[in-house]
């Protein structure tokens, strides 16, 4: 019995045994991978191993420890090449609008501030029966339009004697009278040609003149522009020392067309100023020399003593040309009293009007000319940079009368 028993326990243990074998073989049979985990952003990209090929890195080159600088400066430090600066290309110089019909062009400008001259005087002389109150109106619209005085007695007269002949008068006849009328009085024989174009020598020189406020800085520098169109080469002379601005203002107008601006210090010599420009004029070979001077006031007080010290230095060189009178049109008769200082102290060759198509006072055109006996040249009628035009005095009156 008990060898039963021990061959049972036997046979358990040796089954045991085997069991564990079989399990023990199965737990080391390798079981599949794990499926990949999905990497993480945030973690640093991980080093190259040997043999792998490097990616492009994102960031600069790692420096080696030679480029590096220390604390204690032993170290050079890279100097820096300055940044290249381009350079500008010049100022594109500006080509000026031809003067040939200039005034033409203008005579709208001109018409809208003159009209009321020619209207009111049209209106008028059409009425039926020309009595003498009808031509006190007439009168009162010439002088009111600074016609003057003696002008105007001289147009009255012509006017009654050429309608009293004519008799019956159609638009187009009152039309045509006024405008021969007008003409006579404007004056359609006199030279208006600014003298720029000496014989027997180069530059021709002028000088600008006229009281502070009138536009006279401007106007040399339009002048420039009109000169520059009929194909001169100028050289401007800032002989306004005494307001610091004009000097800036000429030199900005000569380089707008290529002009050459020769100018002295602050408070400086006027007459110095004036002597350099018709020098450097003489060596460039320019064609024309523009001088413009000072005019702080109408009155002769050292007025006269200073242009007349430039006239004198510059006529070393060579004699004046021209002399231009520069006269603001909206101020009528103080034009005159300005006109009459200036013709003084300088021997006046020409007249310019400024803002004549600001003012229906066109009839200062006259009354200036038969003040001065010389002819107004230029007129200016706005703004712009070409608005100064060769005087017309058939499109002057056409302007008056309208269409």
């Amino acid at each position: 019995m008990d060898i039963v028993i021990l061959a049972v326990v036997i046979a358990v243990v040796v089954l045991g045994a085997l069991g564990g074998l079989v399990v023990g073989s199965r737990r080391k049979k390798q079981l599949p991978p794990p499926p990949p985990a999905a990497p993480d952003i945030t973690a640093p990209p991980a080093e190259p191993h040997v043999g792998d090929e490097a990616e492009t890195p994102r960031d600069e080159p790692r420096r080696t420890i030679e480029e590096v600088d220390l604390p204690d400066g032993s170290a050079p430090a890279a100097v820096e090449e300055p940044p290249v600066v381009e350079e500008l290309p010049p100022a594109e110089i500006e080509v000026p609008e031809p003067t040939a019909g200039r005034l033409v062009r203008l005579r709208a400008r001109l018409s809208r501030s003159q009209n009321a001259l020619g209207k009111g005087l049209l209106t008028l002389l059409s009425r039926e029966h020309l009595d003498e109150d009808t031509w006190e109106e007439i009168e009162d619209i010439l002088l009111t339009a600074d016609v003057g005085v003696q002008p105007t007695q001289e147009l009255v007269e012509g006017l009654r004697e050429r309608v009293k002949v004519l008799g019956t008068r159609t638009p187009e006849e009152l039309r045509g009278l006024l405008r021969e009328e007008l003409l006579k009085l404007v004056g359609t024989d006199m030279d208006r040609t600014v003298k720029t174009e000496p014989e027997d020598r180069k530059p021709g020189i002028v000088m600008v003149v006229g009281v502070n406020g009138t536009g006279k800085t401007t106007t040399t520098g339009k002048l420039a522009r009109v000169l520059v169109a009929d194909g001169n080469t100028v050289v401007l002379g800032a002989a306004d020392t005494f307001r610091a601005a004009a000097a800036d203002q000429l030199q900005t107008w000569g380089e707008r067309v290529g002009a050459h601006t020769v100018r002295g210090p602050e408070a400086g010599d006027p007459a110095s100023v004036a002597f350099d420009a018709v020098k450097e004029g003489k060596e460039m070979g320019s064609d024309v020399v523009l001088i413009d001077t000072a005019g702080r006031l109408h009155t002769k007080t050292g007025l006269m003593d200073e242009l007349g010290k430039v006239k004198r230095v510059v006529e070393k060189h060579a004699p004046l040309d021209e002399v231009l009178l520069v006269l603001d049109a909206t101020t009528g008769q103080n034009g005159l009293v300005q006109a009459r200082v200036f013709a003084e102290v300088v021997d006046i060759t020409g007249i310019v009007l400024t803002k004549l198509d600001g003012t229906a006072k066109g009839g200062i055109v006259v009354a200036v000319q038969r003040e001065l006996g010389v002819p107004v040249k230029l007129v200016g009628l706005g703004e712009g940079a070409d608005d100064l035009a060769p005087f017309e005095p058939e499109a002057f009156v056409d302007a008056l009368i309208g269409e």
